[in-house]
């Protein structure tokens, strides 16, 4: 996909310009962060996508240096494109800029494999900041978040029982998709996969979060989806 950007300033003589490639189902989303990297003489964008299965395409075809990736896609999950990468591309490293919470998401998507987490209602310049440690091999995580990942490391430190980090990452997904009001029929074909095994999530879900029944499972996805949204 080729994408068109204000002409950027030409690089400096020997400075080599890294190539982004940019997954966000938020074409104005992707429009901004795109100017705010073709202004660094050092960066590129070299292609966009929306969805898991245009990205993995145009990543074959593009070649980026790097991929920055949300976590709500079309028709997906960002974990699994981040998974997908790792598996087919192993050698491309992937930064998540997203607004959903770090504190759920961060220790996510590092076991997915990506190398970074940014939330985008960080200022600009860390997003920058963030890109090239990315680039150099480097983890980037807020300091806040740092601290707790070593904590937890260190001293064993867990989350109260009900935390929404005892999901699995299919899980989180399912419950997602029920507080967009989805039914569990729709769900499974969202996932490709058998109603009964939506049902299992469903019942794992609610023994996890320590919820009685269908009827609170529905209000807790949907105030947790709503709450999401709002920080968009």
């Amino acid at each position: 996909m080729n994408v068109l950007y204000p002409e950027k300033p030409a690089p400096e003589q020997g400075t080599r310009q890294h190539r982004i490639f940019l997954v966000d189902d938020h074409p104005l989303v992707r429009e901004r962060l795109g100017e705010l990297i073709n202004r660094e003489a050092d960066m590129v964008v070299c292609g966009e996508a929306a969805d898991v299965n245009q990205a993995m395409d145009e990543i074959a075809r593009a070649k980026p240096d790097i991929v920055i990736v949300d976590l709500t896609l079309k028709n997906s999950h960002g974990l699994e494109l981040i998974k997908a990468i790792q598996a087919n591309f192993a050698q491309i490293p992937v930064l998540v800029l997203s607004m959903h919470e770090e504190s759920l998401y961060a220790e996510r998507v590092l076991r997915a494999g990506a190398l970074g987490y940014i939330s985008k209602q960080e200022a600009t310049t860390k997003v920058l900041t963030a890109i090239r440690h990315v680039l150099s091999g480097q983890v980037y995580l807020s300091e806040g978040m740092s601290e707790r990942i070593v904590r937890k490391l260190v001293l064993g430190h867990r989350e109260s029982s009900a935390s929404m980090d005892r999901l699995t990452d299919r899980e989180l997904e399912v419950f997602q998709l029920i507080g967009k009001g989805l039914s569990t029929r729709r769900i499974a074909e969202e996932l490709r996969v058998g109603i009964k095994t939506v049902e299992s999530y469903r019942a794992r879900i609610k023994q996890k979060l320590h919820l009685d029944d269908g009827t609170q499972l529905l209000q807790h996805a949907t105030q947790w989806v709503h709450s999401l949204e709002a920080k968009q």
